[in-house]
């Protein structure tokens, strides 16, 4: 670590109203939105959209929110909370990031302030007041709630105890009936409590009620249809398919029920137990969900884990080479999607293993660019290198001792193999340079070889009879001797020997002007059929410029692999002295296969030319 890195790891401590702040804050919200009824996916779900907004739309929605004394739309306020203070925290980390490249010893990080910031602080605590008092307010109403229906069983049992005139009172107890259900909404710890002790105080109401038995089991009667109608309605929700959906409609049923008087005494307890079996099936299927849930997102734990150690695992110190790294790349972004294949863990590891999963990417990529910046400074040496190479090359082109000279060149070359790759960009360039120069020894070591130069023209000579044969062919010719013709004439040209360096790209080119020609005019379908089978895959990719251009990207790839290969080989052939009958016979094979590398080059330059075409 340098000064400069000691300095800034000392002072990171100054940056609390920043990064340290936005995390706390983070943290104050979260813990005071998260006590509210909601689900992972619910906020998953509204945090994948809120990320995809801006900072000021994000405040702008807030503001919005608070505006409209929307108080019950906590989770939204979560979700967005969420998104702007992460992406807030990018910002602040980008920013360190910048500083850390660009700083000198004794700079000290401030981030730049942000003006929004404070304006939306101050809408999530004025959300937060007004949440707190809409709830404190729901919460009095609920006790003022709780207190009439007190005072309703209050009254309830006064006239269960004025036992004389009880009869009279029947009407007055219906309305007190009537009141206590009109009243719905109370604290949550009281309703069993309040419902029993209304159930008994109606139950005594009628245990000492002196009224006509008819009306008394009629009343029963009603109440034990309704309980009925529940029952079956609670029996159905076993095939409800959405669990938590029935579970909130079984409780829904059990406020019902709640709601419903009492029925003859020796019916109550069957009535209550088949009601009771019914809802535990419910609550039964309700319990193995959330615990099918929980064993899911165990799993999706395990699998995030896997994946974080999957990337800590890749060894950069091991990466060598930009293929090397570009194959470490793709691993990467593979594991990236697998991750967003995985399912959510649970909430109070998911953030966390995001984290872990996040940090370690961003360390990959991190020294992706460090081991790049650095191979470039590698390059611009070695082009230094080379270029050195080419100036003494072309010095000693004014060399009187010309096997001195040329003695210094294979020294140059061989200098040259050792030196490392220079920029794309720049590699054509500086390799034909240095070719060049070459070059004009290896022309004037040809020159010294008179004998060879005689069977040079020979060869000449036998291929162009090869081109007279081809070209000789008709329209009136039999296709299938025209055919074998052909056939013959390619075997033979390439059993034939090198010919004079300046015309055999021109003899060359005439050769397959003239197969070309022969090709079209007799249906000979060897290219033509592999261009069409390759226009038929480009024709199934049209429209799909992704795979279009990862296709012309493979094919500059195999083209720039073809020219190494031909520069090697005409590197080599510079390199021997094929004086012998097997050095002769060496040189035919070296000449066939460069011939066949162009063949293959021309190939893949027509396949681009075809895929841009379609590409515009």
């Amino acid at each position: 670590m340098n000064e400069l890195e000691k300095k800034f790891s000392l002072e990171e401590n100054s940056i609390p109203e920043t990064t340290a702040n936005a995390e706390v804050v983070t943290e104050n919200v979260t813990a005071e939105f998260d006590n509210q009824s909601e689900t992972d996916e619910e906020v998953a779900q509204g945090t994948r959209r809120y990320f995809e907004m801006e900072k000021a739309d994000l405040l702008a929605l807030m503001q919005e929110i608070v505006d409209s004394e929307g108080v019950n739309q906590h989770k939204e306020v979560n979700a967005i909370k969420q998104a702007y203070f992460a992406k807030r925290k990018a910002e602040i980390e980008e920013e360190c990031r910048v500083f850390l490249e660009n700083a000198a010893e004794g700079d000290v990080f401030s981030s730049t302030p942000d003006p929004d910031e404070a304006r939306f602080k101050e809408l999530l605590t004025v959300f937060k007041d007004k949440r707190t008092n809409y709830l404190a307010a729901e919460e009095q109403r609920r006790q003022d709630n709780l207190a009439k229906k007190l005072a309703i069983i209050e009254q309830l049992k006064a006239l269960v105890e004025d036992i004389d005139n009880i009869n009279l009172h029947f009407q007055q107890f219906q309305q007190l009936q009537q009141d206590f259900k009109a009243i719905t909404d109370i604290p949550a710890s009281a309703v069993s409590d309040t419902w029993k002790n209304y159930q008994l105080v109606v139950e005594q109401f009628y245990d000492r009620l002196k009224m006509n038995k008819e009306l008394r089991d009629l009343d029963f009667k009603k109440n034990l249809e309704a309980k009925r109608v529940l029952v079956d309605e609670a029996k159905a929700l076993a095939a409800e398919e959405d669990v938590v959906e029935a579970f909130k409609k079984l409780q829904a049923l059990h406020d019902q029920w709640r709601e419903i008087g009492p029925v003859a005494k020796e019916l109550r307890e069957d009535i209550w137990n088949e009601f009771k079996d019914a809802s535990t099936v419910i609550n039964k299927r309700h319990q193995d969900f959330f615990e099918a849930r929980k064993e899911a997102e165990k799993a999706n734990e395990d699998a995030k884990v896997a994946l974080c150690e999957e990337i800590e695992a890749i060894a950069v110190d091991e990466l060598k080479s930009f293929a090397a790294w570009d194959e470490a790349t793709k691993k990467i972004i593979d594991a990236q999607e697998r991750w967003k294949a995985v399912g959510y863990a649970s909430k109070k590891v998911n953030n966390t293993l995001f984290a872990r999963f996040r940090k370690a990417c961003d360390d990959f990529f991190a020294s992706k660019a460090e081991y790049y910046k650095s191979t470039k400074e590698a390059y611009a040496s070695n082009l230094e290198k080379k270029t050195a190479l080419c100036e003494r090359a072309e010095a000693l082109r004014e060399c009187e001792d010309f096997n001195k000279a040329a003695e210094e060149i294979k020294e140059l070359q061989a200098k040259w193999k050792k030196i490392g790759t220079v920029p794309r960009r720049q590699s054509d360039e500086i390799w034909q340079r240095f070719q060049t120069a070459c070059n004009y020894f290896y022309e004037e070591k040809k020159k010294q070889y008179a004998a060879q130069r005689q069977e040079e023209t020979a060869n000449l000579a036998a291929k162009r009879e090869v081109v007279a044969a081809i070209k000789a062919l008709t329209a009136d010719t039999d296709r299938k001797e025209a055919v074998k013709v052909v056939r013959e004439m390619q075997a033979k040209w390439q059993t034939i020997g090198h010919v004079p360096f300046k015309q055999k790209d021109k003899l060359y080119a005439e050769y397959r002007e003239a197969l070309k020609v022969a090709y079209d005019m007799f249906d000979v379908k060897e290219t033509r059929a592999r261009m069409a089978n390759f226009e038929n895959q480009l024709n199934e990719l049209k429209g799909d410029g992704n795979k279009l251009y990862r296709e012309r990207e493979r094919l500059m790839r195999a083209l720039e692999q073809k020219r190494n290969e031909l520069k090697t080989y005409e590197n080599n052939m510079g390199f021997f002295s094929f004086s012998s009958k097997s050095g002769n016979s060496m040189l035919k094979d070296l000449e066939r296969k460069t011939q066949k590398i162009k063949d293959d080059m021309a190939m893949i330059e027509q396949k681009i030319n075809l895929l841009d075409s379609k590409m515009d």
